[in-house]
């Protein structure tokens, strides 16, 4: 097969358009909690690490749903696996409202992961069905280009949770009532959005059994269907490498508004702002990202791009000001295509496997729920700047991953 892989095929469009749509939504649920972690530090009195809840109970929620929405895709399909994820994030939205009116941090974290458990229903979904859409050639490709609408999403969160939860706001007002606010009409938009795609017909999606020998680089195909799901490495890495990409994400958001407003002298508005640039640079990764895998292999971005995140980290700790806050900017750069590279090389040519293996890799985004309470322990004690220190060897265990742990071991076999 020497023909160019096509990016997807005509008859995939409108579900591949609907599709990316939800890679926005929960990249504005994501950044949103952010805002929502700074937020009650002032209105709820909480430390940086007790405020690192809000992290725990989203990315803990992967932990726990990632196995059930992956049998609940396998055994009903990529529609009602969409379907059941939209009306997990509604019902957690919605109790936003109870948990305001009765200024409960506990019933805010039941909220958070029963949302959490949506999220996580819907990226173990997105990603599998995404890289089907198509040419298994080009599945990077459409999960970065997916991906680059969740930075997207990323950036209006952060905007809505600044004029939301910081615009208005009274330094110790304890009212919660733009919290509600906003979540009750989140709830509503999704719940309207899972009634809208109820009605949309998919496609049959490829079936990775029914092809040829010359096709196996076209479609996810086991190339070496003797083996268990856990006996190709290349997937256990990916889980790994997940865990720490994931891990170093959620704390280097969860505290950037912190950074601005205690490093630079930022009110809590303006560094919310700053966390939609923040975003934007993500999103540029992402398309850029994209264009380069065109002409560099995804695994050897990958490793670059996580070189790039050492760097950052080391410059951002150092606290020179301006040159710190750009690089804590660039950071998410190259964020941008860590996630979705990961996701897609770690389901690479697992055929009947691929769906078990995304609710694995999805998983690993636990790693989120821990990490923040390390980076708010070392904020508390030794200073934001010094936090920015742990998320460095997350980046080494990635580098190794696109650099050698990658290989799918294909053409052994």
């Amino acid at each position: 097969m020497n023909e160019k892989a096509l990016f997807t095929d005509r008859k995939y469009i409108t579900v591949l358009i609907f599709v990316t749509s939800l890679f926005m939504l929960w990249g504005i649920a994501i950044t949103m909690a952010d805002s929502l972690n700074k937020h009650f530090q002032s209105v709820l009195s909480l430390s940086k690490t007790q405020s690192a809840f809000v992290q725990f109970a989203i990315f803990g929620a992967y932990g726990v749903m990632g196995i059930p929405a992956g049998l609940f895709m396998k055994r009903f399909g990529y529609k009602s696996g969409v379907l059941l994820g939209l009306s997990l994030f509604a019902l957690g939205a919605f109790l936003f409202v109870p948990a305001a009116n009765l200024s409960s941090f506990a019933f805010f974290g039941i909220a958070l992961f029963i949302l959490g458990c949506g999220l996580s229903t819907l990226e173990t979904v997105a990603h599998p069905f995404v890289a089907s859409l198509g040419d298994q050639r080009t599945s990077d490709q459409r999960i970065n280009f997916a991906q680059a609408f969740n930075a997207v999403g990323a950036m209006i969160g952060p905007a809505l949770g600044g004029y939301f939860l910081f615009a208005n706001h009274v330094q110790g007002s304890t009212d919660l009532t733009s919290v509600k606010t906003l979540y009750l009409a989140i709830g509503a938009v999704i719940a309207i959005i899972a009634i809208s795609f109820s009605f949309v017909k998919v496609p049959p999606t490829t079936d990775p059994h029914a092809v040829s020998a010359e096709d196996l680089a076209a479609v996810n195909v086991d190339t070496a269907p003797g083996k268990g799901l856990f006996s190709h490495k290349h997937f256990v890495w990916s889980v790994i490498a997940q865990f720490f990409n994931v891990a170093a994400q959620s704390g280097t958001w969860a505290f950037f508004i912190n950074y601005g407003h205690d490093m630079m002298g930022f009110s809590e508005l303006k560094a919310a702002n700053f966390m939609v640039i923040f975003m934007g640079m993500m999103l540029a990764g992402r398309f850029i990202g994209t264009f380069l895998m065109r002409v560099i292999a995804p695994n050897k971005l990958l490793a670059a791009f996580a070189v790039g995140n050492i760097l950052m980290c080391i410059i951002v700790a150092q606290d020179l000001g301006w040159t710190s806050y750009i690089a804590l900017l660039m950071i998410n750069f190259f964020f941008s295509i860590m996630f979705p590279t990961i996701f897609s090389l770690g389901l690479k040519n697992l055929g009947s496997h691929t769906q078990q293996a995304a609710s694995f890799i999805s998983m690993g985004v636990v790693g989120g729920a821990f990490f923040p309470f390390l980076m708010g322990f070392v904020a508390d004690h030794y200073g934001i700047a010094h936090a920015y220190y742990t998320p460095i060897i997350c980046y080494i265990i990635i580098f190794f991953f696109g650099y050698r742990f990658y290989n799918t071991g294909a053409g052994k076999h």
